[in-house]
C-alpha cells in the first residue's frame, strides 16, 4: 500500500515539512504491474505475498476487483503487508521509501507450488521487490520459449544465468545507470547504454525515458518511441503501467516493437493521475489516439 504525501519541496536532513497532502492509494511493483495487464485486457494470475492485516485483505480484494487472479497471492503470519512511503513534488517527481514487510518472504517453494501457473503462461513477468532467487526459480520452471519479461527494479545483482534467461529486460534510465555505471539522462545516452546492456544476457532491452518515452534494443536494432503530451500530476507507476501493458500486448501476440509503443502510451496516460494504481486506455484502444 502506498502512502503518498504531495509536498512542495522535499525536506533536508533535519527539517521537518508541514501542509504536506495524505492519500493512501494501492502500489507494490508486482501488483501494478498485474493490475495494468489486466487493465490491458490479459488474463492474469499474480504470485506474491501480504501480510495477515487489513492492508493486505484490501489489495487482494481490491486487485481481484480488477480482474486479477489472486489465488497464489499467500499470507504470512505475524508479518506485514508491503507499504511504500512516497513523497510527490509539484513537477509530478517522487522519490520512494519501501518496507517490503511480506514481499520478502516469498520464496523459491512458493514458485514451486505455482508450477501451473508459470508453466501455462503466455508471458512470465518478474521484478525484484520479491528475492531474487525467487525470481530465478520462476524462470527455470517457465517453459524456454515462454518469454521472461524482467523488470530489473529496484537494481539488485542478478546472477548470469538469471540474465541470459530473460527475453525483454526493462529498466528505467536511473536503473540503466546504475546498471552501466554510467550516466543515463538523454535518449542518445539511452541508446547507448543498451549496448552494455545486451552484453550482459538478455535477448532485448528497453529503457524507459519517463516524457521521452523509451528505447528498444533488440540485436542490432535499436529504436526510439517518444512519448505523446502528457501533464504531468504523478509519475509514481507510470513503469508499472508501461510493463503491465508490454506483457499483456506481448501475450496478445504483438512483436515486441508494436508492444513498447502501446506500454508508453499507457504509462503516458497514468502520470496524468495521482497514485501508482494504472488508468489504462481501453484494452483494444491506441493510446495515441490514431
Amino acid at each position: 500500500m502506498d502512502y503518498v504525501f504531495q509536498v512542495l519541496r522535499r525536506p533536508a536532513a533535519g527539517e521537518t515539512v508541514t501542509e504536506a497532502v495524505l492519500a493512501v492509494l494501492a502500489g507494490g511493483k508486482g501488483a501494478n504491474q498485474a493490475a495494468a495487464a489486466a487493465l490491458c485486457g490479459a488474463s492474469v494470475s499474480l504470485l506474491g505475498r501480504v501480510g495477515d492485516d487489513a492492508l493486505g485483505q484490501a489489495r487482494r480484494v481490491e486487485l481481484t476487483s480488477l480482474g486479477v487472479d489472486t489465488s497464489l497471492v499467500g499470507v504470512t503470519p505475524g508479518a506485514m503487508t508491503g507499504v511504500a512511503f512516497i513523497t510527490v513534488t509539484p513537477d509530478g517527481e517522487n522519490a520512494i521509501v519501501v518496507a517490503p514487510g511480506a514481499n520478502i518472504t516469498l520464496s523459491p517453494v512458493d514458485a514451486d507450488n505455482a508450477q501451473d501457473a508459470i508453466g501455462g503462461a503466455s508471458v512470465l513477468v518478474a521484478q525484484l521487490e520479491v528475492p531474487v532467487a525467487v525470481v530465478a526459480r520462476a524462470a527455470e520452471i517457465a517453459p524456454r520459449d515462454t518469454p521472461l519479461v524482467l523488470n530489473a527494479a529496484p537494481v539488485r545483482d542478478l546472477p548470469a544465468s538469471l540474465l541470459k534467461r530473460v527475453d525483454v529486460l526493462v529498466v528505467n534510465e536511473h536503473e540503466a545507470g546504475q546498471i552501466v555505471g554510467q550516466s543515463v539522462i538523454e535518449t542518445r545516452d539511452a541508446m547507448e547504454a543498451t549496448s552494455k546492456l545486451l552484453a550482459l544476457g538478455p535477448t532485448a532491452v528497453v529503457i524507459t525515458l519517463g516524457p521521452e518515452g523509451a528505447v528498444l534494443a533488440e540485436g542490432e536494432t535499436r529504436q526510439h518511441v517518444p512519448a505523446p503530451p502528457a501533464k504531468v500530476v504523478d509519475t509514481t507507476g507510470a513503469g508499472d503501467a508501461f510493463v503491465g501493458a508490454l506483457a499483456a500486448k506481448l501475450a496478445a501476440s504483438a512483436t515486441l516493437a508494436e508492444a513498447m509503443r502501446y506500454a508508453v502510451g499507457v504509462g503516458t496516460a497514468t502520470v496524468g493521475y495521482s497514485g501508482a494504481e494504472p488508468h489504462i486506455p481501453a484494452a483494444n484502444s491506441d493510446p495515441f489516439g490514431n
